[in-house]
């Protein structure tokens, strides 16, 4: 799709064309197009408000069209930019990764709250993406010990990359399929994961921005629960007494993960709401009882 802009090529006129062409495809039209426009121009929005009257050189109006096309053709501004914002921090994001979305940032409530006077604690974010998770926590607890791993190379390359832009290097980012590349020597206080919970057949996958993203990151077998269950099975050996295991989930699978939890022996299974007050975050107690599951790690 490409677009041709009429009139001059002043930020005003372009802000208003860029709104009425992608009004359709974007529920925030205004924003992306100034967003673009900033990028454009390696400006502040601000400088937008402030010089309506500018006008855009050929070459920049010729970039702008480029990704203004992009966008009507549903790519996700954060691919286009290469930046989110999650925790007030910005994330460099890549086609590699999901993009960090403001729901997974009540896992991150959730934990900080729980765990709100603890000094020294460990760890371990299972699929990191771009280490969002893990280096919001680390942002907040310096001096808690975080792992974070992914089994995708180029995510755990961006994830390194973020923690050394963000000045949080005490991060620990490496490659691991799960639990493949940990020691089984390593406990853990807390495991929090953000894992693959889309069921294949699922009508959004076609929809929006998660057309963009990755799907191995998005999609997991058995209703979309394989990985979660996969997960909560091989915690059990790397949980301290009393740790606590932590997962985003689906709108719709809050019952499903309490069950498998409490299935598995963990206690105090419960769910936490989203800002759109839907079930996203389950999570539960590995107990004192439970302490024999070296034999139970498995193969993915």
């Amino acid at each position: 799709m490409r677009f041709c802009l009429v009139g001059d090529n002043s930020i005003a006129n372009l802000i208003f064309q860029g709104q009425q062409l992608l009004a359709r495809s974007s529920d925030s039209a205004k924003l992306d197009v100034e967003i673009l426009l900033s990028l454009v121009l390696k400006k502040a929005r601000s400088y937008l408000l402030t010089w309506p009257e500018k006008k855009l050189s050929n070459e920049q109006l010729l970039d702008f069209i480029d990704l203004l096309s992009r966008r009507a053709e549903g790519e996700p501004i954060a691919y286009i930019t290469g930046v989110k914002e999650f925790w007030s921090l910005p994330f460099a994001v890549s086609s590699a990764t999901l993009i960090p979305r403001p729901d997974t940032e009540t896992l991150v409530e959730l934990v900080l709250e729980l765990y709100s006077d603890s000094k020294f604690l460990t760890c371990l974010d299972l699929g990191t993406g771009t280490g969002a998770i893990a280096l919001a926590l680390a942002s907040e607890k310096a001096t808690w010990t975080i792992d974070a791993v992914d089994f995708n190379v180029a995510a755990v390359k961006l994830a390194q990359s973020n923690a050394k832009n963000l000045n949080l290097s005490q991060v620990d980012i490496y490659q691991s399929n799960w639990f493949s590349e940990i020691s089984k020597n390593k406990k853990f206080d807390i495991i929090v994961s953000n894992p693959p919970y889309i069921d294949i057949d699922d009508i959004n996958l076609s929809q929006g921005d998660v057309r963009f993203e990755p799907k191995s990151a998005l999609v997991a077998n058995e209703q979309g629960l394989a990985d979660i269950k996969y997960i909560a099975k091989n915690a059990l050996c790397f949980l301290n007494t009393n740790g606590k295991l932590f997962f985003e989930h689906g709108f719709e699978q809050g019952q499903a993960v309490r069950t498998i939890l409490t299935d598995l022996g963990y206690i105090n299974a419960r769910t936490k709401q989203d800002l759109n007050y839907c079930d996203r975050i389950t999570w539960a107690v590995y107990p004192a009882h439970n302490l024999n599951h070296e034999s139970i790690i498995t193969q993915k």
